[in-house]
């Protein structure tokens, strides 16, 4: 299961049934649970933390330092949940003093050419398609996609089932349940296939569209519409996730087109 090609440093600990791939090289300072695959010439660096049954693909650089000029060498973490696939050549840093780590989720596919940086906190199933890159402190909430190409500026917040355009740009937050394409990036709709793939009911879906009506296209400015949701909609837990995101958010949320 272990390539004797493959170079280990004796002091990482590896789990049950780990594979190996001839020219793969994984530190010291590195824990992989059960299961977990890495292919040839994928390098593990100190601080990284994988799941159980993950996918490392060839080329992929799992916990690289930091690419900011903050970093002063300080001891800290890449941790990747279970069963989460990073195709070739993906670029995933480690944290550094601000958050201590950078953490990526279950069940998450980042595709080929992906870079995520340091203190990202990515939430589990989300998807970040082919030469999209993640800048620093980024959170991405469970479940949201992000289209090939593109980029998220440093500090946004992407909200759980957002689905963002190929090349779109993330400049300021992006609230849940939403498509949101166009430069500058733009609200296009509530994401309603992916909820009900997801399993939301239709009546869900519903008062997910009538929300965000009353946010777009009600005519009021965002504290009188979120005013409006708040009295007039029952407390449901998308409800109250909306309103939280809107009231928490320090860049500012996407508008309508």
């Amino acid at each position: 299961m272990i390539s004797s090609l493959a170079h280990i440093d004796p002091e990482a600990r590896l789990g049950k049934d780990v594979t190996v791939e001839p020219f793969a090289l994984i530190q010291g300072d590195v824990v992989i649970g059960d299961g977990t695959w890495i292919g040839s010439h994928a390098v593990i660096y100190d601080g990284a933390r994988i799941g159980s049954n993950c996918r490392i693909f060839n080329g992929a650089s799992v916990s690289a330092i930091p690419q900011d000029l903050k970093f002063m060498g300080e001891k800290t973490t890449l941790e990747i949940g279970d069963n989460t696939t990073v195709r070739e050549f993906a670029t995933l840093n480690r944290g550094t003093n601000s958050k201590g780590k950078t953490v990526i989720g279950s069940n998450c596919l980042l595709m080929a050419y992906a870079h995520v940086a340091h203190d990202c906190i990515i939430g589990d199933n989300v998807i970040i398609v082919s030469y999209s890159g993640v800048a620093g402190e980024v959170i991405i909430d469970e479940w949201a996609i992000l289209g090939g190409g593109s980029r998220a500026h440093q500090f946004v917040h992407i909200g759980a089932h957002a689905m963002i355009g190929g090349g779109g740009v993330v400049r300021i937050d992006v609230p849940p349940y939403v498509k949101a394409d166009r430069d500058p990036l733009s609200f296009m709709g509530v994401n309603s296939i992916g909820l009900e793939r997801r399993g939301f009911t239709r009546e869900k879906v519903r008062e997910i569209h009538e929300i965000y009506r009353a946010l777009f296209n009600s005519g009021k400015n965002t504290s009188q519409a979120l005013k409006y949701i708040e009295e007039t909609f029952a407390p449901t837990h998308e409800r109250d996730y909306i309103l939280e995101f809107y009231r928490n958010s320090v860049r500012g949320v996407i508008r309508g087109r």
